[in-house]
């Protein structure tokens, strides 16, 4: 635990102290006295908590991400959203002259994606996507709907901070390395050798695999990103979790399972659920123009 969490642990149980004498105390001297200390700690408490947000922002903001992308419910349109979803983070990125490169995707024959791993390297790119991480939701007439019905389809994003091996250390013992054949669509076999990734973390039973690269040891260091990067994820959600239940504050988790936004494509509008804000022109945001969405957010 951190110092500046140590001293709001501390300042926290003063605080429920001096309140449980206000309770039981009747002389209106010794009132008076634990009223003003009852304000000071409480002053210092919302300066440090602010000073822990920043703490946590700085630690985070200049990283790298990885963005996943996963098909929910909705069967094939939903994974015909989630391709969507690439792309129009992928097209922000290349507007913002950020880097991307796909690590890793799991392709559907109609052109939908069931999975995609997406890494990003640029500036501010995490301060800027962080908030991206939720469910998405689309309304629309599939492409393979003959009556016309407006279906709901959803896919997760989940925006990983990038974790660098200095940041995150992993024992070589903690891992069980397996190795296949990567396969293209409809599963046939696109190499001969055994040059895809599995890796499994033993201690949590993370799993992170790649096969998008052309040789094992490429898949293995991407598969390593991967696994780094949601190990990462782990430790600041327990970090944020921990700060909240110290701060007696309520903020937004980023929960993945929580739907965040949602694409209805018959009346042309993004509403965004957390800010209870809607735009038009869903073609220009799904082409990548999201600058107006994220400035809202932050």
């Amino acid at each position: 635990m951190s110092y500046q969490l140590q001293q709001l642990k501390k300042i926290d149980q003063e605080i429920a102290e001096i309140e449980k004498m206000l309770e039981e105390e009747k002389d209106e001297e010794i009132l008076e006295l634990a009223r003003e200390d009852l304000a000071r700690l409480e002053k210092e408490r919302k300066i440090l908590g602010k000073k822990l947000k920043e703490t946590e922002k700085d630690s985070l903001a200049k990283k790298n991400i990885i963005i996943e992308i996963r098909a929910g419910t909705g069967g094939e349109e939903a994974a015909l959203f989630a391709a969507d979803l690439l792309r129009m983070y992928s097209r922000f990125a290349e507007k913002k002259k950020w880097k991307t490169h796909l690590i890793s995707s799991a392709r559907t024959g109609i052109g939908g994606m069931k999975e995609a791993i997406l890494e990003i390297d640029g500036a501010d790119v995490y301060k800027i996507l962080k908030n991206e991480a939720g469910t998405h939701r689309v309304q629309r007439i599939p492409e393979t709907e003959k009556s016309g019905r407006i279906h709901t389809s959803a896919a997760t994003v989940a925006v990983l901070p990038k974790a660098e091996p200095v940041d995150i250390k992993i024992n070589p013992q903690d891992l069980k390395i397996d190795t296949f054949r990567a396969s293209g669509h409809g599963g046939q076999y696109v190499q001969k050798t055994s040059s895809a990734v599995r890796i499994t973390h033993m201690p949590t039973g993370l799993v992170a695999a790649c096969q998008d690269e052309r040789s094992q040891q490429q898949n293995k260091e991407k598969a390593l990103t991967i696994l780094r990067s949601r190990l990462l994820a782990i430790r600041e959600e327990k970090k944020q979790k921990e700060i909240k239940e110290k701060r007696r504050a309520q903020v937004g988790t980023g929960d993945r399972s929580e739907k965040i936004r949602t694409y209805n494509f018959p009346q042309n509008r993004v509403t965004d659920h957390r800010i209870k804000k809607s735009w038009h022109d869903i073609q220009g945001i799904m082409d990548g123009n999201l600058d107006k969405i994220v400035k809202a957010l932050k």
